[in-house]
């Protein structure tokens, strides 16, 4: 179970309270206004307004339990610096290639870790990768007029984007091929791909493994297979429970382009 639902908040235009002073403080003011928000340095000015975040930077516990219990009390979501007990949300650490965002959290354990996180994957996601995005945004009626059903325009995205493809966003120059790619892009072929656990741990599946079952349409599963396996698949697919040893599907009675059964540990 996830302790934390990471989202997204668009805070564009809208006042956002931050109280205190000093680096972290500082820090957090930054952050409000580089994502466009109005950062507000006091509470009741901030409630009047409509603010619906809160970042609290007081040194002082007593003062920051006070101010957190008031703005709560106010119907805001409430930050307290290095205080997760207090808080209602943490703030991820950044990785930035917008309008792409990687965003890495630790729950308030420990920030620096998620910061040394983002820098490993600084040095792996091309600075050209916002612009991928932009590509595929501007091809969206052109992607929905060559594929107009979802889950082809979904399968065919998948398999350019996947390591290896025409989209591959770990490759520079990507974005400068999505047109070429569209006008070429072919249906996808239905496969069934049988994935036989080695243990209940989703840890020891393979990177290809993995990759499979975040992009599957449907996973056929046997009833042993652990809930933690079947959670790497993705959100939106179909589960349907077998029987144990049941056999493959055919490929040609495949209801969409990629079917997983997966076996439970032997």
């Amino acid at each position: 179970m996830i302790e934390a639902l990471p989202l997204f908040h668009r805070i564009a235009g809208q006042p956002v309270i931050v109280l205190g002073s000093g680096v972290a403080a500082d820090a957090k003011r930054r952050l409000v206004e580089r994502a466009g928000g109005e950062a507000i340095d006091e509470l009741q000015q901030g409630i009047d307004r409509g603010a619906r975040l809160a970042f609290i930077a007081h040194d002082d516990l007593a003062s920051a339990e006070a101010d957190a219990l008031r703005a709560r009390c106010a119907g805001l979501l409430v930050n307290v610096t290095d205080r997760p007990a207090l808080c209602d949300f943490t703030v991820p650490s950044i990785l930035d290639r917008t309008p792409v965002l990687v965003a890495i959290g630790t729950g308030g354990a420990s920030a620096g870790l998620a910061k040394q996180l983002r820098l490993r994957l600084e040095g792996l996601l091309p600075q050209r990768l916002g612009a991928l995005a932009r590509a595929l945004e501007s091809a969206r009626a052109a992607l929905r007029a060559r594929f107009p059903a979802a889950d082809d325009r979904r399968r065919a995205l998948d398999a350019a984007l996947a390591p290896g493809g025409t989209l591959d966003p770990l490759v520079e120059g990507s974005a400068d091929r999505v047109e070429g790619w569209l006008a070429g892009a072919g249906d996808a072929a239905a496969q069934v791909i049988e994935i036989v656990l080695r243990s209940a741990d989703p840890d020891d599946l393979s990177l290809r493994e993995a990759r499979w079952l975040g992009t599957a349409d449907v996973i056929r599963h046997e009833a042993a297979v652990p809930a933690a396996i079947l959670d790497r698949s993705r959100a939106d697919a179909v589960r349907r429970l077998i029987a144990a040893d049941a056999p493959l599907p055919d490929p040609g009675d495949a209801p969409a382009a990629t079917v997983i059964v997966l076996r439970a540990p032997r």
